[in-house]
C-alpha cells in the first residue's frame, strides 16, 4: 500500500516549499533572521518557528507549555495566541539552533509523509485543534508553507516560486473563500455578477454569482456585464487574500471596472486567511 494518490499533489507541494523555505533560511545571518515580514509582529525567525511548530504538530509532539508576554500587540484573539506560542517559545533561539530545528523537523515530517498510509477522509487533528479530514489538513499545509515561504522571500527581497505547486494549492484555498466575501461580508446584491482577472505567474478568470437568497458561488464562466471586475496580477491577490496588505497600498496594482462602492467594500474584506 503506498500514499493515497489525492493525497500526492498537497505532498508533493509541500516538499517542493519546504525545501525551498531550507535553501532561503540556510544563508543568513544572525541579523537577517530579525527581518519583519508582512505577518504582522513576524521576524524571519518568527515565521520559521511557526512552520516548525505546526509541523512539530503535525507529527503529533505535544505542544509547549509556554505563558506568552502581554505586550504583543498583534496577538489580538484566541487564534492568534494559540499561534504565538509556538513562535514566542523559540523567539531567542540562534540561528544555528533554528537551522537544526528545522532541518530535524523537516527529515521526521518527510519520513513520516512516505510512510503515510492512511485513507484521505481519515479525520485528524486540525491548525486550531479542530477535527478535519487528512486530505484537507494536507492541503493546508501545503498552503500555509507556501504563503510563509513568499513572506519569507518578501522580508528577504528574493522573489521567486510564484507558479510552483503549492502556488495552485493557495489559488484553489484562496478562491474557495470569495463567494462569502463579495455575497456576505461585502453584501453584493441578489443576481450580482463579480468577475476576478488575474494574471502573471498564474493566470485565471473567475465570476462569483450571487443568487435570488444572496449566496454566492464561483465558476470559470465569462459573465456578459458584470457590476464589477477586478484586474490584478497573481502577487497582489495573494497579497491581499491572504490579508498581507491593505487595499489602499496596492491600489496602482488593481484595476477596478464597475460600481466602484461595491469594488471598495470587497476589497476591504478580501482577506480570507488570518
Amino acid at each position: 500500500m503506498t500514499v493515497h494518490p489525492s493525497l500526492q499533489p498537497s505532498i508533493d507541494a509541500w516538499t517542493h516549499t519546504i525545501e525551498a523555505i531550507s535553501e532561503l533560511v540556510q544563508p543568513l545571518a544572525e541579523s537577517e533572521w530579525n527581518r519583519a515580514t508582512p505577518c504582522p509582529g513576524w521576524s524571519v525567525r518568527d515565521v520559521v518557528s511557526h512552520v516548525i511548530g505546526l509541523e512539530c504538530e503535525a507529527l503529533g509532539d505535544p505542544r509547549p507549555i509556554h505563558t506568552l508576554p502581554r505586550d504583543l500587540r498583534h496577538v489580538v484573539d484566541e487564534p492568534s495566541r494559540y499561534m504565538e506560542v509556538q513562535v514566542d517559545v523559540r523567539r531567542h533561539h540562534t540561528s544555528p539552533e533554528m537551522l537544526a530545528e528545522l532541518e530535524y523537523t523537516v527529515i521526521r515530517r518527510q519520513r513520516q509523509l512516505r510512510n503515510e498510509k492512511r485513507d484521505p477522509a481519515t479525520l485528524v487533528r486540525g491548525p486550531f485543534g479542530e477535527q478535519v479530514t487528512l486530505e484537507l489538513f494536507m492541503r493546508l499545509r501545503a498552503f500555509d508553507v507556501w504563503v510563509h515561504e513568499q513572506d519569507l522571500r518578501t522580508a528577504l527581497g528574493v522573489p521567486g516560486n510564484l507558479d510552483a505547486p503549492g502556488a495552485h494549492i493557495a489559488r484553489d484555498l484562496l478562491l474557495h473563500g470569495l463567494p462569502k466575501v463579495v455575497a456576505k461580508k461585502a453584501g453584493a446584491p441578489a443576481h450580482t455578477a463579480v468577475v476576478l482577472d488575474v494574471h502573471g505567474p498564474l493566470e485565471f478568470l473567475r465570476t462569483v454569482r450571487v443568487d435570488a437568497e444572496g449566496r454566492g458561488t464561483i465558476d470559470g464562466s465569462v459573465s456578459l456585464g458584470p457590476a464589477v471586475t477586478l484586474a490584478m496580477d497573481w502577487e497582489t491577490y495573494v497579497r491581499l487574500a491572504a490579508g498581507r496588505v491593505r487595499p489602499q497600498a496596492v491600489a496602482d496594482r488593481v484595476k477596478i471596472d464597475g460600481d466602484q462602492e461595491l469594488a471598495d467594500a470587497i476589497l476591504r474584506e478580501f482577506a480570507v486567511t488570518p
